[in-house]
């Protein structure tokens, strides 16, 4: 089997990419190693960017994300007992963001992906990527029982951190920049409505929280725990009772309480991969760049990855250029690097290092506060999270 551009992996990031390049009629194949129930009940993030919602939308996968979605036009700081809400809009001209689960957005592109796009073939271990500096790269996989080949023009490596993608890239040419944070986050999903309209994020000296939600009757929530931390430790009791303390602040209301149905513990951690291009091989998402969570921008990036490459695969092929595709790397590294310093921002003004002391609490108060009393500082945090455009023409066939 021959396709244009052979992507692997059907996380947002994959089918995003599989749907713009049908609107621009390129041609793809997804392969996806799990099954489509795991693929479209995978937990991660709930925050979309406008750039990702404008996105969707001119892909044709926005209408149940306008019905469903919720817009969101502010957050709350929480810290020193005080509480600061951020007016997205008013400090970022009009830019807002919009909770709408990472499962609904996949749900909602696989759709799309078997009604209308190429092939989408669920259960394809990909076992290797050969001939990246060819004009015809090869994807090696196995699918119901029998070892495959799928040959290409270019292939899109959206198959996440462990992936086999980014083997393509000689190890003496791939450079790596990590960082692994001292605590870990306990993330839960409760059947409770949540206790405001907004996010809020909340400092304080027993660690770090934070009151999110799916939707108006579910609650997603996290609460800073130690590394290795054991779920068997975190009775429903104890978490309620964590996320009071730790959320309270001048006027807050409790959260509401329900049960809780999901559990995990996720570590924190920073990794960059350089280049995200090699040859004919072009990674995107997870595959080249893992941030914190704490300023929602895993699936954005990975959002803005394939926008980027989606509009210089359509004018490659329109044009017969590739500038774009050879300024590919440089161009995202450039977004990645500016997400990857906001969330450690994020990460380290609000979260309690255990190796840190009075000193370092203090510093953390202080730029809490002059967010709360700045209007540059409130618009630098508040223009870092809606996103930086990504500076296409996302309504156009191209992308």
């Amino acid at each position: 089997m021959h396709t244009t551009v052979g992507i692997i992996g059907a996380g947002p990031a994959g089918l995003l990419l599989a749907r713009l390049l049908h609107v621009a009629g390129i041609d793809s194949v997804v392969l996806e190693s799990r099954d489509r129930a795991y693929v479209e009940q995978r937990q991660r993030a709930g925050i979309l960017e406008q750039t990702t919602v404008d996105a969707l939308r001119a892909a044709g996968a926005g209408e149940r994300m306008d019905r469903e979605g919720l817009v969101h036009h502010g957050i709350e700081l929480r810290f020193d007992g005080r509480a600061y809400r951020l007016d997205l809009p008013g400090l970022t001209g009009g830019r807002s963001v919009m909770v709408y689960a990472q499962t609904e957005v996949v749900k909602d592109l696989v759709a799309l992906q078997l009604r209308e796009g190429g092939p989408l073939l669920f259960e394809a271990e990909v076992t290797g990527v050969e001939g990246a500096d060819t004009g015809r790269p090869v994807i090696r996989y196995s699918h119901g029982g029998r070892e495959q080949v799928l040959t290409c023009d270019y292939v899109a490596g959206c198959d996440g951190f462990h992936g086999v993608a980014k083997r393509a890239v000689p190890e003496a040419a791939r450079r790596t920049h990590e960082r692994a944070y001292p605590y870990s986050w306990l993330g839960v999903l409760a059947d409770a409505p949540p206790a405001g309209d907004e996010l809020v994020y909340a400092h304080s000296d027993r660690g770090f929280a934070l009151a999110s939600m799916r939707s108006p009757v579910v609650s997603r929530l996290y609460l800073q725990v130690p590394n290795g931390t054991a779920l068997a430790d975190w009775p429903d009791g104890r978490i309620w009772d964590e996320l009071d303390a730790r959320l309270a602040a001048d006027g807050s209301r409790p959260l509401h309480r329900g049960p809780i149905t999901a559990r995990s513990v996720l570590p924190m951690r920073s990794h960059v991969t350089e280049p995200m291009r090699w040859g004919r091989v072009f990674l995107a998402g997870d595959a080249a760049h893992i941030v914190p969570p704490t300023g929602a921008k895993g699936l954005n990036l990975a959002a803005a990855d394939v926008l980027v490459l989606a509009h210089a695969l359509a004018a490659r092929y329109a044009t017969g250029s590739t500038e774009l595709l050879d300024a590919y790397s440089d161009t995202c590294l450039k977004r990645v690097w500016r997400a990857e310093h906001f969330s450690w921002f994020m990460t380290t003004t609000l979260h309690t290092d255990p190796g840190h002391g009075p000193f370092e609490h203090r510093l953390q108060l202080s730029q809490l506060d002059r967010i709360a009393t700045s209007s540059h500082a409130a618009a630098e945090l508040a223009h870092n999270y809606v996103g930086v455009p990504v500076g296409l023409p996302v309504n156009s066939p191209s992308c």
